[in-house]
């Protein structure tokens, strides 16, 4: 039985059966005038953004991590970005940093450091020396997720990497690691337990042997997310990460779980803490 009104198909379906439509008929299809711009994405995981890495001397060039989507330039402070990281073995980055006194050299840690069901882990820290063109994996593989990268201001070769490790179970790559030859080697300066990483570290803008970091008890399981503990701490180094000490003075005095930190770049004794606690709303 034939339909009763004419069934009007799409052109890319007559064409799938063999009937094309006359040129003219594809001539007249325009586009509207004056059509407005809108984000169209990405907006799902990959766009989650993690960090700037900006050049200081020249604050139009920076760098921006994703989670899920790599590295992206810009040279222009932001007209156009540049992917630069799509050829590595992963695309979660957990956090990037640039050496201001050697612009030309960037390190990232892959992994991103979000607790999600669907965050992507990494495979270790990764170098740029000539300003994001090219990359080489510098080791820590096993660390799962890097929290946060920080380099020292005059000294490219030292910098320092907050490793969360994994988090769907135990493992002993966390904590801070420490490499004095631009990540030939690397030495794990501060470990707590094989479920508690380091997800937050700062420097002294003024005394770069000064460090606070930040750890963090957590573990995801198919049933449930443990995200909090007795290794969550502020831990403090005053020579290079030699040694650290606890600091929980000042701190609600209940279980911990994330803690983000900031220094203030013109005063290093100045300290900004958000804790997570049992308690908190309370």
């Amino acid at each position: 039985m034939f339909p009763s009104r004419p069934v009007v198909l799409p052109i890319a379906m007559l064409a799938s059966i063999g009937i094309y439509a006359p040129v003219a008929a594809i001539a007249q299809v325009k586009l509207p005038e004056n059509l407005p711009w809108r984000a169209i994405g990405p907006a799902i995981m990959g766009g989650r953004i993690h960090d700037f890495a900006v050049i200081e001397a020249d604050p139009s060039t920076y760098f921006v991590a994703t989670a899920a989507g790599g590295i992206f330039k810009t040279t222009n402070n932001g007209t156009t970005f540049k992917p630069v990281f799509d050829g590595m073995e992963t695309s979660s980055i957990g956090d990037l940093a640039v050496s201001q006194s050697h612009p030309d050299v960037l390190y990232v840690g892959s992994g991103e450091s979000n607790n999600r069901q669907s965050s992507s882990w990494g495979n270790g820290m990764y170098k740029s020396e000539n300003g994001g063109t090219s990359f080489t994996q510098i080791g820590l593989e096993k660390t799962h997720h890097i929290g946060r990268v920080v380099v020292h201001p005059t000294n490219p070769d030292i910098v320092y990497a907050a490793a969360m490790g994994r988090l769907w179970g135990p493992n002993d790559e966390r904590g801070v690691y420490k490499s004095s030859d631009g990540g030939k080697t690397w030495e794990k300066v501060l470990f707590v337990n094989n479920l508690t990483g380091c997800t937050d570290i700062v420097m002294d803008p003024q005394n770069p042997d000064n460090l606070i970091a930040a750890t963090y008890q957590r573990q995801r399981s198919a049933w449930g997310y443990a995200g909090s503990g007795p290794g969550s701490a502020i831990w403090r180094s005053t020579d290079a990460g030699k040694t650290w000490n606890k600091i929980m003075k000042g701190l609600p005095e209940t279980e911990l779980g994330r803690i983000g930190l900031d220094v203030y770049r013109r005063n290093g004794k100045v300290l900004y803490a958000t804790v997570e606690s049992k308690n908190s709303g309370s």
